[in-house]
């Protein structure tokens, strides 16, 4: 019998996986034992015509994650325009007397920024420094600069440019408890959470707690114990209240930090700008306190002549807003621009009226209304249903407009920055792969765009209803991805 050399058999190798449709090639990757038990859905297709060159159930229902930000951040760049700007003001019924004095009521007065931070912008893939709450303190500064020196009345803190619903349909319970939970707040503050420390000393020494921004908010009862044996940290926050309760141990010496949501972000604000005042001299007879409105409320009069300007503050420019989205999958400001659009567009500041607008835009992307289902801005509910080619075809809907290359800029780099700085490592094509991830448990996505051979292709790849490790699952879609940059 002829021997065939081992060159030979690798040339026809090749030559086999050179043959193979891209959808082959896909199919092949997907019958490893984790990729046969995942319910796939994948489409590729040329950017600027949409022809499609491979597709897998591209017509079937999947839960997007955060892919859903793909389409509340188009909706925003093309409703409200890269140059938009939120405001945050400070007003009173009259301005301060000659000697000072206030009288009546001091209102912040969200308008939906999410940059009252100390996040940096333009995007950076180093964290943000310095003080949380430096926003706040400009404010002060400005109110303590127009002349107030005593305030008879209360620190409102006012959210009611958007209804009050702070957790969208969908959204998990112990959701609540954790940053990537925070409520939506038209009034928000550091992304509307607190980092708790605890640290450990010796074994008979109490667990020490520090917060950042040091501000009072929550009552904590702390009952964790320094235990070798490490048996874990347990938090509990009931529903409406602002009591922690935290049990359980910690090693000695060991240092372990938690971010939290603050349940109530304009009431956070208001006691926030309450220290600030109080640390440049101001006297504030009254408290600090929350107004809300209801869905079967009127929205606010804007602007309202009745009342006099004491601090202003705008953000960045939305672009930069909307990087920060993609880039780091923030949810929080996600349902922010969600509900400006609503209420620039209609007029009211609610979930529903954004996604109404967003069915509107999707109308004119082309999307017939049953191919989607969204219930948030963000794609943390659960209840969010959307095909691969309807990802597509907003993909290449928003490549063909003159926004083209601010839109792309928003995406994750692979292997460079945002939620794909860890991934594509070792793989120079991966640097060619600008895509928005997304991950909920038992769900994985990755869609965007690939450069590959000197033209774009628009792709989206989502797994849902798996039992594998994410990491395996998340293996498979860089795969898939990478051969669709080769």
């Amino acid at each position: 019998m002829r021997r065939i050399s081992p060159i030979a058999l690798l040339l026809a190798a090749q030559a086999i996986a050179f043959s193979q449709t891209l959808a082959e090639r896909i199919q092949t990757l997907l019958s490893s034992p984790a990729g046969r038990r995942t319910f796939w859905g994948v489409q590729v297709a040329e950017a600027t015509t949409g022809e499609v060159l491979a597709e897998i159930n591209a017509q079937n229902f999947f839960v997007p994650a955060s892919n859903t930000k793909l389409f509340t951040t188009a909706l925003a760049l093309m409703r409200l325009g890269p140059d938009y700007r939120f405001q945050t003001r400070v007003l009173a019924e009259q301005a301060p007397d000659a000697a000072g004095r206030l009288r009546g009521d001091l209102r912040l007065v969200g308008g939906g920024d999410p940059t009252l931070s100390n996040r940096t912008y333009p995007y950076t893939k180093d964290p943000g420094k310095g003080d949380p709450l430096q926003g706040i303190e400009d404010l002060a500064a400005q109110v303590a600069a127009a002349g107030v020196r005593r305030i008879d009345g209360d620190i409102v803190g006012d959210d009611t440019a958007y209804v009050w619903e702070p957790y969208p349909e969908g959204w998990a319970l112990d959701d609540a408890l954790w940053e990537y939970g925070a409520p939506v707040s038209a009034l928000t503050v550091n992304d509307n959470v607190l980092r708790l420390t605890l640290r450990t000393g010796a074994e008979d020494a109490p667990v020490e707690i520090r917060l950042s921004p040091p501000l009072d908010y929550y009552l904590i009862d702390n009952r964790i114990k320094v235990d070798r044996g490490g048996a874990g940290i347990n938090i509990e926050r009931l529903p409406g209240s602002q009591q922690l309760r935290l049990w359980g141990g910690l090693p000695p010496g060991q240092e372990r930090q938690l971010l939290l949501a603050i349940n109530d972000p304009a009431l956070y604000a208001a006691r926030a700008l309450a220290g600030a005042l109080r640390r440049r001299g101001v006297l504030i007879l009254g408290q600090a306190r929350a107004e809300h409105r209801f869905a079967n409320q009127p929205a606010p009069r804007d602007p309202q002549p009745q009342l006099v300007e004491l601090a202003r503050r705008a953000s960045p420019p939305l672009l930069e807003v909307l990087r920060v989205i993609d880039k780091v999958s923030q949810n929080l400001h996600a349902e922010l621009v969600l509900r400006e659009v609503g209420r620039i567009r209609r007029n009211q500041g609610s979930r529903e009226a954004g996604l109404q607008e967003l069915e509107a835009f999707l109308d004119e992307v082309g999307v017939p209304r049953g191919e989607y289902r969204f219930l948030d801005g963000s794609g943390l509910s659960r209840r969010n249903l959307v095909t691969p080619a309807t990802l597509v075809r907003l993909l290449c809907y928003m490549y063909r407009t003159p926004h083209r290359e601010a839109w792309i800029s928003l995406l994750p780099v692979g292997g460079e920055d945002g939620t794909l700085s860890g991934r594509f490592t070792g793989a120079p094509a991966g640097r060619r792969i600008q895509a928005k991830t997304g991950t909920l448990s038992h769900v994985s996505a990755l869609s965007g765009y690939a450069e590959s051979a000197g033209r774009r292709l628009a792709f989206a790849v989502l797994a849902n209803n798996y039992l594998a490790p994410a990491g395996q699952i998340r293996t498979l879609i860089d795969k898939i991805s990478l051969l669709v940059a080769e």
